[in-house]
């Protein structure tokens, strides 16, 4: 449904990207994380015809974005930075005169505007003027207004930015409840949260380049490891331990903190056997922990690969 295939962008000297390929299927959220001017907003600007790449090739639906952009433009759906809503209109005011601008008549109009107040849960706000709303009431608006034509692509450019944690979840629902319906998106974030709960697939951009791509389990597994930190009861119970988890097969190493081992697994399930290893050991536990990488760690060890910079091992 949304495809880039070596897709550049030049600004003069200034290259915002270089060789990007994305590819995303029908029903699904993708993510495009990155800094600031790391290329995201080009790449969705490009795809919703917005901008004509220097070189490459980006289609939606199967059409191409330049040679067929009057079609494309039929078949998406945009939610900007910032919400492009007319604040002197209302709720209603603002679906209608889109559905209308999109060439429906007033009956086609008002019957669009009531399903998306009411699926955005506007309705009884739907009289007042937008300017009134608060941050999250006027993101689900701006949402909404993308919708009015149905689309079979919505781009969403960090959605969420600048909304409270009540309101990010608000918009978190929707988007799961689009691709649920069959609407394929595109979603460029910050948050590394967000890309976490949302996102099917992520691509990771700095310097408009694409430095990783794959599932959020799959980044995670690329760059760390998960571990097991285990308390004991007694420091003097620490050398025991490690000499029954390394007969085990794990490389277990007493931490800086007293009576704490850490030990590397491959899954969630090794838990379970580091427990009864420490048990047969006849070592008590006092505490048990489970940690595995996040995309924060995934996000800054690529970026500072990228960039040059050492990573700590």
């Amino acid at each position: 449904m949304i495809e880039a295939i070596d897709v550049t962008k030049s600004f003069g000297d200034v290259v915002a990207l270089d060789g990007v390929n994305v590819s995303v299927p029908e029903g699904s959220i993708h993510g495009l994380l990155g800094h600031n001017g790391a290329g995201k907003t080009t790449l969705v600007h490009i795809l919703s015809t917005l901008l004509e790449p220097t070189s490459g090739t980006a289609r939606i639906c199967g059409l191409d974005v330049n040679a067929d952009a009057q079609e494309v433009r039929r078949r998406i759906g945009l939610t900007g930075q910032f919400a492009s809503v007319d604040e002197q209109l209302s709720g209603r005011e603002n679906l209608m005169l889109i559905a209308r601008l999109l060439g429906a008549t007033r009956r086609q109009a008002a019957v669009r505007s009531e399903e998306l107040l009411e699926l955005f849960d506007l309705s009884e706000a739907a009289k007042r003027p937008a300017s009134t709303y608060s941050g999250g009431m006027r993101r689900r608006l701006d949402i909404a207004a993308s919708l009015v034509g149905a689309p079979q692509v919505i781009f969403l450019d960090e959605p969420t930015t600048g909304l409270d944690p009540t309101s990010r979840i608000g918009v978190w629902e929707i988007i799961k409840r689009l691709a649920k319906d069959g609407v394929s998106v595109l979603l460029t974030t910050q948050y590394l949260e967000e890309a976490d709960q949302l996102c099917e697939r992520i691509t990771l951009l700095s310097k408009g380049s694409v430095v990783a791509g794959g599932t959020p389990a799959e980044l995670k597994a690329a760059v760390g490891q998960r571990m097991v930190t285990v308390t004991l009861s007694s420091e003097s119970e620490v050398p025991a331990a490690v000499r029954a988890l390394d007969a085990a097969g794990f490389r277990a190493a007493p931490q800086e903190s007293g009576a704490v081992v850490g030990v590397p697994v491959a899954a969630s399930a090794d838990l379970a056997v580091v427990v009864r290893t420490l048990n047969e050991a006849q070592t008590e536990i006092a505490e048990l922990g489970f940690s595995e990488p996040t995309l924060d760690d995934v996000y800054l060890r690529l970026t500072r690969e990228n960039a040059g910079t050492p990573v700590p091992a």
